[in-house]
């Protein structure tokens, strides 16, 4: 068993909050607009499932994020780093995984401090999994 976590790198820098977010984009260069859930966020990214078959790996996004208790919606510029249909099915949706490109100056210190709240508020044994591994 320990051999095997040795071998296990993880690529995130960030920990991944499961907090459900409303949360709108657009295609850059498109008007249509979408309204979608995200599953999780993190401060370098978040995911989402979509119906839109339209979007590939490596479309930039605006997204507009709303964060709960907070008047104004928070404005990031995001790209797709990778789609993944979650069944076999032709109306299946996709997971769609996001990369934050940046955010608004005017909404930095919300979004930071929504995800220091998020992870101040985690139970303790989530807090130090990373540890024990």
């Amino acid at each position: 068993m320990t051999k095997i976590r040795e071998k296990l790198v993880e690529r995130r820098s960030f920990i991944r909050l499961r907090k459900p977010i409303a949360v709108t984009y657009t295609i850059s260069e498109s008007d249509k607009v979408h309204n979608v859930t995200a599953k999780d966020i993190s401060a370098e990214g978040l995911r989402f499932q979509t119906s839109d078959k339209g979007l590939k790996e490596g479309d930039t996004l605006e997204l507009r994020l709303d964060i709960p208790e907070v008047a104004n919606p928070v404005h990031v510029n995001g790209k797709i780093m990778w789609k993944k249909k979650l069944s076999l099915e032709d109306n299946a949706p996709f997971d769609v995984g996001t990369e934050i490109l940046g955010i608004e100056e005017d909404n930095k210190n919300t979004f930071s401090k929504f995800l220091c709240d998020l992870i101040y508020n985690l139970p303790e044994d989530v807090k130090n999994a990373k540890n024990k591994s």
